[in-house]
């Protein structure tokens, strides 16, 4: 089986389980600024860039540095309540970086929540590079962000396997003609990524960490 030089992953439903805490995050900050609830598809909706462009689409830009720091405030302080690495994940990255895996994360978040998430959640200092929405020309689906750490680490395609948990790391990962592992243990678009044609997916932490060690004995 191919031994992938390096591993990309996505963080939000794929490392940490901090979906719910970006819906109650999102809602926190609409019912302050505009007095409404937004459903968790219309959340979806906005996604793409990261929260301050998200943001500032949802309320207007009049108020959108206050509502910023209320939106970064409210994600740090209810990590406890709503977010939590996913059983298993921290082993895998522990396995991976003793076999000299270079591992790589590739999130649409913007760097301020993502620099918290790793903080809160205790995983950063298993990455060899963080590319956040902040740090790319064009958010995903396009693959910018695989791009520039391909060009990083002097990577080839065939080296680097991509694994999210969304139809845009699907279609970031065919832009760059990298493997992708889609992952549905908490993907809000679980449908429609298990009718992608992707090379691998895995339906839960355990079966895809019993797939590595297969690879990395």
């Amino acid at each position: 089986m191919k031994k992938y030089k390096c591993i990309i992953f996505d963080m939000d439903g794929t490392l940490t389980q901090t979906n719910q805490l970006i819906f109650e995050s999102f809602n926190y900050i609409a019912e302050k600024y505009i007095n409404k609830r937004l459903t968790p598809d219309e959340i979806i909706e906005l996604f793409g860039p990261p929260e301050e462009e998200c943001i500032e689409n949802l309320i207007g830009s009049q108020y959108i540095e206050p509502a910023m720091n209320d939106y970064y405030r409210f994600y740090r302080a209810e990590h406890g309540r709503l977010a939590a690495l996913y059983p298993g994940t921290k082993e895998i990255l522990e396995f991976l970086k003793k076999r000299d895996v270079l591992l790589c994360l590739f999130t649409g978040k913007g760097r301020t929540t993502t620099d918290i998430t790793l903080e809160e959640v205790g995983i950063g200092q298993y990455f060899d590079m963080t590319i956040t929405g902040d740090d790319v020309d064009e958010f995903k689906p396009s693959g910018d962000g695989i791009r520039k750490i391909m060009q990083k680490f002097s990577l080839q395609s065939v080296d680097v396997l991509m694994v999210g948990d969304s139809v845009s790391d699907f279609s970031a990962s065919r832009e760059t003609g990298v493997d992708i592992a889609s992952v549905v243990w908490d993907s809000y678009g679980k449908d429609d990524v298990l009718k992608l044609p992707s090379d691998y997916h895995f339906h839960d932490v355990n079966e895809f960490f019993v797939w590595l060690k297969t690879i990395y004995h």
